[in-house]
């Protein structure tokens, strides 16, 4: 396919955070853009701001798409929209050309100097990390990242020249298969989406063959903790890194200071032809938990090879926002609010611990959705482990997101799992009711549903009285 020949894109699940990403970036490149979602959402208004024509209607298609020559047409899907859906049903003729997000985004970056960062949680950190310190050090790139950068407001950095790219590589359906970087990260692989995966070990085989799509010369760059032998060819350099474990590349002297932590770096940058080493000594950042400085220190490790200055490094980083719904405190003072996308036992058992460690006496309140009953299944006993973390758990119903129902799977179920703790259920309805009366001390919003539009009422009562 010759993408310069294509001059109409239509997006079909266009409010999903890769989607819109790629419907900016064409947008920004002169494409005619439009496309379809399910429900409106703050990433939609963002897209009908920025001229692209979208709508709501699973049974319309605009006519001029249907009247267009068709290959001056580009059909686009995320696997999160059923092929059965009369959004794709008409383009099932061979003779329309259709791609899933992960084949679109392989023919951007086949022509690329491509950084992929991949693993089951913090690839979207650790990206928007990574793209802050290149722009930050004038190494021009285009990066694709899998939230809103709270730098940018954006999920889209856009360079005019160079020849960089930073993107996501998403496990789910094993869509990063498509991709061959010329760097790979990989931050985790924990089991998850056991939906697609038929069990950890096919999770951990999946990744080790993207592992080996990394280019001749390449670097792969690994979380030490990651307990696979991901045997790559000789001419694949395969680095560590961790704050906690021995590696390559470590983080050490961790503390807190002024509300942030801090760090030293010891870096083994790759060079072209040598192996050099460096410290790089009081690193801020303004992010909570050891986790997020393995993710800093991943972005380090890859922009000192890419030739970021180290002054430049240390500056970035801690001039480095975070990224929206990643631990967003939106009150601080008598009352505490924190929103996060956590959605995975070992994410919402990081974040915990992060939050004890910064507010070690306040009681901890959980706001809980479960997202997919799939996951809710199969990691039901996880979630009740890491939820028993906190003083109090409050659980909405599932976000059911491309599922069906599953008989038994419910939150009640999960409830039951979750122990030495106060705990209950709480509709949507009665949620913003419920966390007024009483307010609580320190209050978590967690999940990958829709519980993010409850954030701006509980933040307005919450700040109202920071005190």
């Amino acid at each position: 396919m010759n993408i310069k020949l294509v001059e109409h894109i239509y997006f079909v699940g266009i409010g999903g955070i890769g989607m819109s990403a790629l419907a900016r970036y064409f947008n920004a490149k002169g494409k005619k853009v439009s496309g379809y979602d399910k429900t409106p959402s703050t990433i939609t208004q963002a897209l009908t701001d920025e001229g692209i024509n979208l709508h709501f209607d699973e049974n319309y298609i605009p006519q001029e798409i249907l009247d267009s020559d068709f290959q001056s047409v580009l059909i686009v899907y995320t696997p999160a929209v059923s092929l059965s859906s009369p959004q794709l049903t008409p383009f099932s003729s061979h003779k329309w050309i259709v791609l899933k997000r992960a084949e679109l985004l392989g023919f951007i970056t086949e022509d690329a100097y491509t950084i992929a960062v991949a693993g089951t949680h913090g690839k979207t950190t650790t990206s928007c990390i990574l793209a802050h310190i290149l722009k930050y050090s004038d190494i021009y790139c285009t990066a694709f990242l899998g939230g809103i950068s709270s730098n940018y407001n954006s999920n889209l950095l856009l360079s005019e020249s160079g020849n960089i790219v930073v993107v996501e590589a998403d496990e789910y359906d094993r869509s990063f298969l498509k991709l061959s970087p010329d760097i790979t990260i990989i931050t985790s692989v924990d089991p998850d989406h056991l939906d697609i995966y038929e069990n950890a070990e096919d999770m951990q085989n999946t990744f080790k063959m993207f592992a080996k799509n990394t280019k001749p010369n390449g670097l792969l760059l690994v979380n030490k903790s990651i307990n696979i032998d991901f045997d790559c060819p000789e001419d694949i350099c395969l680095m560590t890194y961790s704050a906690s474990l021995r590696a390559d590349n470590v983080a050490i002297n961790l503390c807190i200071e002024n509300g942030a932590q801090q760090f030293d770096a010891n870096i083994k940058d790759l060079m072209p032809g040598q192996v050099y080493e460096y410290e790089l000594k009081d690193v801020q950042l303004q992010l909570p938990g050891k986790h997020n400085v393995e993710n800093a220190l991943a972005a380090i490790v890859v922009a000192s090879s890419l030739g970021a200055n180290p002054q430049n490094i240390k500056s970035a980083i801690a001039d480095f926002k975070g990224v929206k719904r990643r631990y967003d405190l939106h009150a601080k003072g008598k009352y505490v609010y924190i929103d996060d996308y956590a959605h995975h036992p070992e994410e919402i058992k990081a974040t915990l611990i992060a939050t004890k460690e910064l507010f070690p006496n306040k009681k901890i309140t959980v706001v809980f959705q479960p997202h997919l009953y799939s996951r809710t299944r199969d990691f039901a006993s996880e979630f009740g482990d890491a939820l028993s973390l906190a003083d109090e758990v409050l659980l909405l119903d599932i976000y059911p997101a491309r599922e069906l129902p599953i008989e038994g799977v419910d939150s009640k179920m999960l409830l039951d799992k979750i122990s030495e703790c106060e705990k209950s259920l709480v509709s949507k309805v009665d949620l913003v009711e419920e966390l007024i009366n009483p307010k609580r001390e320190l209050l978590l919003t967690l999940g990958a549903g829709d519980i993010d539009q409850f954030v701006e009422p509980i933040k307005k009562c919450y700040v109202n009285e920071m005190g």
